[in-house]
């Protein structure tokens, strides 16, 4: 076989034929073989030699879509005017902002545990990775100037993650109604609060303002799909 000059090229033709096949049939309902159909004379044996299974390119897909996620993370955390909460504040608004509720809306991977197991423990282990990279030193920040009170900054970074990336998002742990959405985000507040970090200004909270972000949207669609009645119109 020949060599291939510009696998980047490739790998990137790739991951723009699946994003589109996810993001208009959904994911469960595309194959290897739709992608590699889809790919113009690619063959199959050169789209497996980039990526062994159709879950290792939709990881891909989103790793790369949340690249902005990530520098705007980097940037967060190295700008030395904010406190340390005013950093995780920040943090927490630019992941709200990211694109990666309206591609989990699109593309509607299954929710079960059991034929999803392989994209949870990726999620999972995605938010303890997270947690430590980003959360962790800033909470350090935040109870070396005052604004954080968190006597064990590790895992109170790894409890936020796991329950905002995983406990919240209803792709994972379904919600049977609107209702059941805004407790959740009173909940966790309460958690982080009770654990010395401040995720919100108390004087203005309301867990209904969840609904305006993309997050909020995702719960709304999930709840839509399950039969779940909207009794906010």
């Amino acid at each position: 076989m020949a060599r291939n000059k510009y696998p980047e090229e490739t790998v990137k033709r790739i991951l723009d034929v699946a994003e589109e096949l996810f993001m208009t049939k959904g994911y469960e309902q595309t194959t290897m073989a739709d992608i590699v159909n889809h790919l113009g004379g690619l063959t199959k044996g050169a789209v497996y030699h980039h990526f062994k299974s159709k879950e290792d390119i939709f990881e891909a897909v989103f790793e790369r879509a949340n690249r902005s996620v990530v520098e705007r993370a980097e940037a967060i955390i190295s700008n030395r005017s904010l406190s340390g909460i005013e950093k995780i504040r920040a943090l927490d608004e630019s992941s709200a902002e990211g694109p990666s509720a309206d591609m989990l809306r699109a593309m509607r991977p299954s929710s079960d545990p059991v034929q999803n197991s392989r994209l949870l423990a990726r999620e999972f282990a995605d938010a303890l990775e997270v947690a430590h990279r980003y959360i962790e030193p800033v909470i350090r920040e935040g109870v070396a100037d005052g604004t954080v009170s968190s006597e064990f900054p590790r895992e109170t970074a790894e409890v936020m993650l796991l329950l905002a990336n995983l406990w919240m998002v209803p792709l994972f742990h379904p919600l049977a109604d609107e209702s059941e959405f805004e407790r959740r985000v009173s909940v966790l507040v309460r958690v982080m609060h009770a654990l010395g970090v401040d995720l919100v200004d108390w004087k203005s909270f309301d867990p209904a303002r969840m609904w305006d972000d993309s997050w909020g949207t995702l719960a709304r669609d999930f709840i839509a799909d399950d039969g779940g009645e909207d009794d906010r119109s």
